[in-house]
């Protein structure tokens, strides 16, 4: 098997994929549900996620490995700079390799003032994953001057960028609907997982988009803040990989959350 295939099948789980990236640190700085990030990592962890992401620091810091898939993620910027849509390179895939984890992600966002310059950052990533063997998820979003972030078209062009250039998964907005991220799903040859998006009003409103998404085609979520800014961390995450994993309802899924 190749070095990929082996990676991949630590962060996806018989074909779905349930994650917590918790790279917020860089952008936001300590946030609620991050303030001590090892102890969210073993919360989500018992949940049932199958991989957890973080930036190069954080999983040197980590205390034991996680029951879980690790991805590393590539890109950051801050919202104190001048221009946080333009996330720059922080780490490299090598790094990644001698950290031991099973993928890196990076983020893009089309649209931006920088696409040009971070478009071919995910190029060359692209070609330096190959060479070490190793899984790479973009996280394509539009965003920028005139630029809608929900324009189901956008996230379509979006996604099928980041297989065009080489990613292995793509992570993506959700549109609000099945019929119109069917669409994307089908204009994109590489698996797509949603991005869970800012934190919601309703458990029922998260556990609804993660049902519909799966619907649609995608193969599983990436859930940030709405994991681990929920009260309950451990429970959330369980009734998302039960959606995910086993195709349970989203009424079966809030008994789940309620009696955790």
């Amino acid at each position: 098997m190749r070095g990929k295939e082996v990676r991949l099948k630590r962060i996806i789980k018989n074909g779905k994929a349930v994650i917590v990236p918790m790279d917020h640190g860089v952008t936001n700085g300590p946030i609620k549900g991050l303030e001590n990030i090892r102890e969210m990592v073993e919360l989500v962890t018992r949940g049932g996620v199958t991989a957890v992401l973080l930036h190069k620091g954080v999983l040197r810091q980590l205390e034991k490995v996680p029951d879980c898939g690790l991805i590393m993620h590539l890109s950051g910027s801050t919202a104190l700079g001048p221009d946080p849509n333009w996330k720059i390179i922080v780490g490299t895939v090598e790094e990644a390799v001698k950290l031991g984890v099973d993928a890196v992600s990076v983020h893009i966002n089309i649209g931006s003032e920088k696409e040009n310059e971070m478009l071919k950052d995910l190029g060359q990533l692209a070609g330096e994953c190959e060479n070490w063997g190793m899984p790479l998820i973009a996280m394509m979003y539009p965003r920028g001057k005139n630029v809608d972030a929900l324009d189901p078209k956008a996230i379509a062009h979006a996604s099928r960028i980041g297989a065009e250039l080489g990613a292995d998964i793509i992570k993506t907005p959700f549109t609000g609907n099945v019929s119109t991220f069917e669409k994307v799903v089908e204009g994109c040859p590489v698996p797509i997982i949603i991005a869970g998006g800012p934190k919601t009003e309703t458990d029922r409103e998260a556990l609804q988009m993660v049902k519909d998404s799966m619907e649609a085609g995608a193969i599983g979520v990436a859930m940030g803040r709405n994991a681990f800014q929920h009260e309950k961390p451990t429970a959330i995450v369980r009734a998302v990989s039960e959606i995910v994993k086993n195709g349970i309802s989203v009424e079966e899924a809030l008994e789940i959350l309620e009696s955790t």
